[in-house]
């Protein structure tokens, strides 16, 4: 058996931080206090009140609060903490999912964009594939029609110098005689 100043004593001696602290069994005892005030406050006639001395109820309340360990101070202020840490992480997931959206629906629209760019270079090259085309055949049949015309002179022009020549070569008739 140990007492008060038995070896529980000697540990919140050695240790300043502790002996400053409640124990657990100080908080317990506050808290069967507090029930034991309030099984033995007299009851309100036809109804589950009860009348209890607010004073020495506020009392033990205070002095239950002033005995909560720092760690528990600690902890609700981690608890504050790691839910502002949580809120922060998931607004900046937040962020990242519309930014990946953003970008996603960009590339999406700017594979369209290439695509239709694509289809109507691909019209504009068949539109100037069938106009050259076009263009090739005119330009055959005008050069055909300007050799057909050249071929027409150059044939009138051959007759003509052969009629020259066949003039050239047949007899002609003397010359009249020049009287002396």
């Amino acid at each position: 058996m140990t007492d008060e100043t038995g070896a529980q004593g000697d540990v919140r001696e050695a240790d300043p931080d502790r002996a400053t602290q409640p124990d657990l069994q100080d908080l317990q005892d506050t808290i069967d206090d507090l029930m034991v005030h309030l099984h033995e406050a007299k009851s309100v006639p036809l109804s589950g009140n009860a009348i209890v001395d607010r004073e020495q109820f506020l009392v033990m309340l205070e002095k239950l609060r002033t005995e909560l360990p720092d760690e528990l101070r600690a902890a609700r202020w981690m608890v504050r903490e790691r839910e502002a840490f949580i809120s922060r992480t998931n607004e900046k997931a937040r962020e990242i999912i519309e930014k990946s959206r953003a970008e996603a629906d960009q590339l999406v629209s700017e594979s369209n964009i290439t695509k239709e760019a694509v289809e109507e270079a691909n019209i504009l090259v068949r539109r100037a594939e069938g106009d050259a085309r076009r263009l090739r055949l005119e330009t055959e049949d005008e050069i055909e029609s300007k050799l057909h015309e050249a071929e027409d002179l150059l044939g009138q022009l051959l007759n003509q110098v052969k009629s020259a020549r066949n003039e050239l070569h047949q007899a002609r008739p003397k010359p009249p005689d020049v009287p002396i």
